[in-house]
Formats: structure tokens, sequence, C-alpha cells
């Protein structure tokens, strides 16, 4: 994976750094495996905007992908790599040897043609997915599962990775990409390797238009609005004084706002690193 830089030909091109695609074997995706995705606009069921700058955009296929690897035992080949518009990492389609197709988050390394297996007892290698009791200690992990079958909840995004430091009775201790160390039940599954696509994030769009292609609507600063529109608008000139605050006058900067009865604090046991 690399990045490519444009000549300054146009406006728009000048500051432009995108992915290369190298990797990319398969431009249609599997049929069986997309549908389509309805855009909400930041819509929610009522239609009042509950997210603000969403909109527009190109249309997008939603592709299932198999987060919870539960066909354990069962060989699966590697047929294509491809990209999916609904995420940063590119995604792996796999012929199962018993028919089925699936799509999964392609890690790091995995090339076409590769055998991947899933299940208690198969080798900790790269794309291949196993209980965290299984995987040796200092492995580098993606895709971890929060409950036993619930299917992977972090370290999904491009060029991710966590690192099992420890056992501690039937929990694992995991070193996740925050900084924050937490324990996960060694029951739950996860996959080998860090997440592909490591240079996602050097990519720069170049120009506002391309952001708009992926739905995002400019973003107006509170500091310009009216104080009818938020807590920060208002003033002759260009006024800009207090605390940075949210439309609803929550404290924007510095304000924890994590629950401090949430079931989950006893399993964290150091919090993210500051920045």
């Amino acid at each position: 994976m690399a990045v490519r830089k444009f000549k300054p030909v146009t406006p728009g091109q000048r500051h432009k750094i995108i992915g290369t695609f190298e990797e990319i074997t398969a431009s249609v995706p599997e049929k069986s495996l997309v549908y389509g995705k309805r855009s909400t606009g930041g819509r929610n069921n009522t239609g009042k905007m509950t997210v603000r700058y969403r909109g527009g955009g190109h249309k997008r296929k939603y592709r299932i992908i198999d987060f919870k690897r539960e066909k354990d035992g069962v060989p699966a080949v590697v047929k294509t790599i491809e990209y999916d518009p609904n995420r940063s990492a590119r995604i792996a389609l796999l012929f199962y040897a018993d028919g089925e197709k699936r799509y999964i988050i392609a890690p790091n390394g995995l090339e076409v043609g590769a055998t991947l297996l899933s299940g208690a007892d198969v080798a900790p290698e790269v794309g291949n997915a196993l209980p965290l009791a299984n995987i040796p200690v200092g492995t580098v992990v993606h895709n971890i599962e929060l409950r036993p079958g619930q299917g992977a909840k972090m370290v999904r995004s491009a060029g991710n990775f966590a690192q099992l430091t420890s056992r501690e009775g039937s929990y694992c201790v995991i070193k996740l990409p925050s900084g924050e160390t937490r324990k996960v039940l060694s029951a739950c599954k996860a996959t080998v390797g860090s997440v592909g696509n490591s240079d996602h994030a050097l990519e720069q769009s170049g120009k506002a238009g391309r952001t708009r292609w992926l739905g995002r609507r400019p973003h107006n600063r509170g500091v310009v609005m009216n104080p009818h529109d938020h807590p920060m608008g208002g003033g002759e000139g260009r006024q800009s004084g207090g605390h940075p605050r949210s439309r609803k006058g929550l404290y924007a900067k510095g304000l924890k706002t994590r629950s401090p009865k949430k079931h989950s604090n006893k399993y964290i046991i150091e919090r993210a690193n500051k920045k």
C-alpha cells in the first residue's frame, strides 16, 4: 500500500494525496453480498435532523461483512481484495470449501490465493480468527469481540491493531489503538494481524468537492452564528471569548461525559492516552 501525490496542475490537485489501489483485484462486488444503502442525510425515522452537516454524496451499496467468523474448521480461499465505500479498510472475498462466500476486513499482508481458517485449534497466522485464549501473548490482533459470539466490535478501521499483553484468569489484557488497556473475556474471538490500508491516514482530499462526494456538507463554527443559533454566537465584530461549548451549552473541551456507573468501567485498567 502506498499513496499518490499529484502535480499541482489544477488547484484541486495541488494538495491531493490518495491511495494507489494497487492491491485491489476486483472492480465489481459479489452480487449476493450487497444491498442498496439508503442515505439518511442526518435525519432520524421521524425526519428530524439529528446530525448536522450531512447530505448528498455518491450512492453506495452496502457490503455484508462477516464479523463473527463462526465457520470453524472450514478452510476458505481469498478470491479478491476489494474497495469498500463504507469503511476505510479494504475487504477480502472468501470462498469457503462448502461453497459459501463471505466478505471479511482484509488484514495487512493478506494476498489472493491465501487459505484462512477460524476456530479454537487453528494456527495464529495472519487472517485466521481464534479465541483470545489460544493466541500467544504479544500477538498483534484486530476485529476483537466484546462478548463471545457477538461479532467483532473493536479495532476495525484502516491501519489499526491491538496487542494482547497478558492474561488474568478468564480474561485477556489488551492494549487498544487509543492507548487504553482493558480486559476482554478469553472466549472472545479476534483476528491475527493488523488491519490493511495503513496509509489511509496520509490521504488528503485536495478540494472541498471531494469531501462533498463522501456526503459531508460544510461545517459552520458556532462563533460565527447568532446567539439564537449557538451559545458561542453573537457579539460585535470578531468576538470570541468564554469556554468552547456545544450547541446545547455543554463544555466542548475537557468535560468528562462518560457515566461513572458504566458497567464496563471495571474492565478498563488504564484510560486512553491524553493528547
